[in-house]
């Protein structure tokens, strides 16, 4: 078992620091890290939940918006495609904001700062308003998709590499939660003849909730800094941008799907706001409560192996939504719709699970060892997460802007499908040829005195 290191506190920092951590030695963990990493766990999860609602609200506000908004539903698609767009962006200087300000210290801030777009979209949300505005009120909602990156990242820090899927899952499944939430919040808004501002609305005390809470009951590690020669080393690893490519696939599409699920049944098969809202939701609830067993079941039979069954299946469903589209099928279209969402859930657990076993698989082919090891693993995977987590939230962008030019063209969605389905065929292909096709490079045995862990292959991650 390796000895707990200790780390020199930061100057003036503060009570609220945790000077050393060390969550990869059991007796730290059980006696008092597990503890610990629950309760910064739990509170993360409850900002992100919130950010990702104020994310997609515009998913949600579009159904709200008739035609005396006078916005063509290419024009919606365009926002939402917007709005998701800077929400992939600033999840990479969310990434590197926990080690610059403290885990819990950033968490305030990024909380408090949903009140901006919140408050705005609160104020010009009405009849009369332009195009130009509400396009520039819905970038500032893409901050929230900022806080999925900062809270991954911290949560990373508190768990040790064997917890990492569930735990990792669980964050980003209850964090994805906000999606079906605020969905289900407007259905309710709507069945009681509210409009948006009543939505809104709701969500400012929240937001101030979420902010007091975390000040109050989570901590910041001393142990995580930002590493530049981290960053520039993940961005030259091949393996951040396959995995990036991969998490289009399954990110990319829930949050893609998220926002354009309303406006399709609006606009192809005529559902109004209400009905829209009523089948909304289904889809994204279960996507996001199946993404904590996604990353289960990673930690139990690999992640490689679980993405690769899970893009046959996504295939399978987008094929049969090609169908369903093109024979306007309304109960077949939303059952299929909804296995997408599970699916791309169970994706999203399983191939954010691959992103530490790939480093620290990498760290033990250098013949590092024990503590050594994990340090290394840790280091790589958590600089590579904020940009894996930003390229693969572009995904949705794809999706949102096939969906307008799909419409565009011929006024029906299958298009885009078609286009879906050749991409998961792709991630599919790239599953299998870099983690499952072959063994990698066998690892250099350690010897028997210092070997604490069993070596990891590729198709383990």
């Amino acid at each position: 078992m390796t000895a707990p290191s200790t780390v020199p506190a930061p100057p003036s920092r503060g009570s609220r620091w945790i000077q050393r951590w060390d969550p990869e030695d059991e007796t730290f963990w059980n006696e008092t890290g597990e503890k610990v990493a629950r309760r910064n766990l739990f509170f993360s999860v409850l900002s992100e939940h919130i950010g990702f609602s104020i994310w997609t609200m515009w998913s949600v506000l579009v159904l709200f918006m008739g035609p005396e908004y006078g916005l063509t539903p290419a024009d919606k698609f365009l926002l939402t495609s917007m709005v998701t767009l800077v929400g992939a962006v600033v999840r990479v200087p969310y990434t590197f904001a926990v080690a610059l300000f403290g885990g819990r210290n950033w968490t305030i801030v990024s909380a408090g700062l949903l009140l901006v777009p919140t408050i705005a979209a609160f104020t010009v949300m009405e009849p009369g308003t332009s195009f130009n505005t509400f396009l520039l009120v819905g970038l500032l909602a893409g901050i929230g998709g900022g806080n999925f990156a900062s809270s991954m990242t911290n949560i990373n820090a508190f768990f040790p590499l064997r917890k990492k899927g569930w735990a990792l899952g669980l964050n980003a499944g209850g964090g994805n939660i906000g999606v079906p939430v605020i969905q289900l919040i407007a259905l309710a808004v709507i069945g009681a003849s509210g409009g948006p501002r009543v939505l809104l609305g709701i969500y400012i005390p929240l937001i101030v909730v979420a902010a007091v809470l975390a000040a109050l009951y989570m901590d910041n590690l001393a142990t995580v800094k930002n590493d530049t020669g981290a960053a520039k080393d993940a961005a030259k690893d091949a393996h951040t941008w396959i995995m990036s490519f991969l998490y289009i696939g399954t990110f990319g599409s829930f949050i893609g799907y998220a926002f354009a699920f309303g406006q399709v049944l609006q606009v192809q098969f005529g559902r109004t706001p209400l009905q829209a809202a009523y089948l909304t939701f289904i889809g994204p609830l279960l996507g996001s409560l199946i993404r904590p067993l996604g990353g289960w079941l990673a930690d139990k039979y690999g992640g490689a192996r679980i993405s690769l069954y899970n893009y046959v299946g996504m295939a399978a469903a987008t094929g049969a939504l090609v169908w369903a589209s093109s024979e306007k099928s309304l109960p077949l279209f939303v059952t299929v719709f909804v296995a997408l969402f599970v699916l791309s859930g169970l994706g999203n657990g399983s191939t954010f699970k691959m992103i530490p076993g790939i480093f620290q698989n990498k760290a033990l082919a250098k013949g590092l060892q024990g503590e050594e090891a994990a340090a290394y693993g840790r280091r790589l995977s958590g600089a590579s997460m904020g940009l894996i987590g930003a390229v693969g939230a572009l995904g949705g962008v794809g999706i949102n802007l096939a969906f307008r030019q799909s419409f565009l063209s011929s006024g029906s969605g299958t298009g885009a499908f078609a286009v879906f389905l050749a991409f998961y065929a792709a991630c599919f292909l790239v599953t299998w040829a870099v983690y499952l096709r072959r063994s990698t490079a066998p690892v250099p045995a350690a010897t028997a005195a210092s070997e604490e862990k069993p070596q990891l292959s590729y198709a383990e991650v």
